[in-house]
């Protein structure tokens, strides 16, 4: 919300939600689209209309299904919210499976120029500007691979290396802003 608030101010933007089904995504999508009737912003709402496949973690059938619907928007750049915080999370996330991924700044239509940005600091904004965001509650989940990490894995990672969002950040400037 931070982000869609920064760029309103500037640009004539449309929302693109995505629903992933979570047992908390209509009270997130109700949120976001009451924003937008709120503050008269173009709101365009896609969801996950099958079921996932047995082999396929949900976070890899959400990314799949998500990044489907972002490609359909071709006419504009579609900005998303990827932040520090997210590349520090797969860049751990894909090492532990061999690869060590930096989330890149551009994918076809899709671009991330907040990935300097650490989440608490657009929080941060978002409280300066009294911008009203919500948080999915399935984000506590630690069920879910990703939010394993955030929650368990990034303290201790965090004590092994202090540095790490240092670390992380410099990848991200090599790897192109």
């Amino acid at each position: 919300m931070a982000i869609l608030n920064f760029l309103q101010n500037n640009h004539d933007v449309t929302v693109l939600h995505f629903d992933h089904r979570t047992s908390n995504s209509m009270y997130t999508l109700d949120f976001v689209d009451d924003y937008c009737i709120k503050n008269d912003i173009k709101f365009i709402g896609g969801k996950i209309r099958e079921d996932k496949p047995k082999d396929m973690s949900h976070e890899e059938f959400w990314r799949e299904k998500r990044y489907e619907f972002l490609d359909l928007f071709t006419d504009a750049p579609v900005i998303t919210g990827h932040h520090l915080d997210d590349c520090v999370e797969t860049w751990i996330f894909s090492s532990l499976h061999g690869t060590g991924k930096i989330v890149p700044y551009r994918r076809k239509n899709v671009i991330r120029p907040f990935r300097l940005n650490m989440k608490r600091d657009i929080a941060l904004w978002s409280n300066m500007h009294t911008v009203p965001y919500v948080e999915d509650p399935s984000n506590a989940d630690i069920k879910y691979t990703r939010n394993y990490i955030r929650h368990e894995l990034m303290p201790h990672a965090l004590k092994v290396n202090p540095g790490l969002y240092k670390t992380i950040k410099k990848k991200v400037i090599e790897n192109g802003c």
